[in-house]
């Protein structure tokens, strides 16, 4: 399953639900479905349909109170429990260059650093080539180590 078949509500409340959760194993949100169903603004019965499509696809699990997004989720968005962290030295003349073109990479986070290295990036493994090309190709980065997450400790 790939974002371009789900669409719509459904990738819409799955998107908010990875916003919403925190990470562990997989991402989590306690919430009742009648909140979620008035931030959607959709019924709750519109909801639990939602809910059941992106159960049937493996995408979510559910309980009493709570919703994680599994794996397969984490995949249709194009995230995933065990990321992989790019460092990243940039020319000090071309930091806000470089910075403004990371926005558009198809990367979990971004952060400035202070040390030996200017940013990190947090990539899904499945985006790990895709980024390196596109770094590869932007003037002013010097230098990139890559590390991949075996597992969370916390």
């Amino acid at each position: 399953m790939s974002a371009e078949t789900l669409s719509g509500r459904p990738l819409r409340l799955l998107r908010m639900l990875y916003a919403n959760g925190k990470s562990e194993k997989s991402y989590s949100i306690n919430v009742k479905q009648s909140e979620l169903a008035k931030q959607l603004d959709i019924s709750r019965q519109a909801l639990s349909s939602h809910l059941r499509k992106l159960r049937r696809n493996g995408c979510i699990r559910t309980g009493r109170g709570f919703i994680d997004i599994t794996e397969k989720g984490l995949a249709v968005l194009g995230a995933s429990t065990n990321p992989v962290f790019v460092f990243i030295k940039v020319s000090s003349i071309k930091q806000d260059k470089v910075y403004q073109k990371l926005q558009e990479f198809p990367i979990q986070q971004i952060f400035r650093v202070k040390g030996d290295m200017d940013a990190v990036l947090i990539v899904a493994l499945e985006k790990l080539d895709e980024t390196l090309k596109k770094l590869g190709s932007i003037e002013g980065i010097e230098k990139t180590k890559s590390y991949m997450a075996i597992e969370a400790l916390k």
